[in-house]
């Protein structure tokens, strides 16, 4: 996974009624835009993380 300030990731809920989620990666801290990111969720929640396999990215030249 490969991911450049300003990126979105995805999270899919894992769970029946669990709703994805959206986070703008703000710093990332793996070499060469691998993880573990600094990312800020919508309600304003800033966390490290490290994406499973139920995460994408959204690129921001993507959009």
């Amino acid at each position: 996974m490969r991911a450049s300030v300003g990126d979105r990731l995805l999270v899919h809920g894992r769970t029946v009624g669990q709703h994805d989620r959206n986070a703008e990666v703000i710093e990332v801290l793996g070499p060469d835009g691998s993880p573990p990111y600094r990312v800020r969720f919508e309600d304003g929640h800033e966390t490290l993380m490290s994406p499973g396999p139920d995460t994408v990215v959204q690129h921001l030249a993507e959009e």
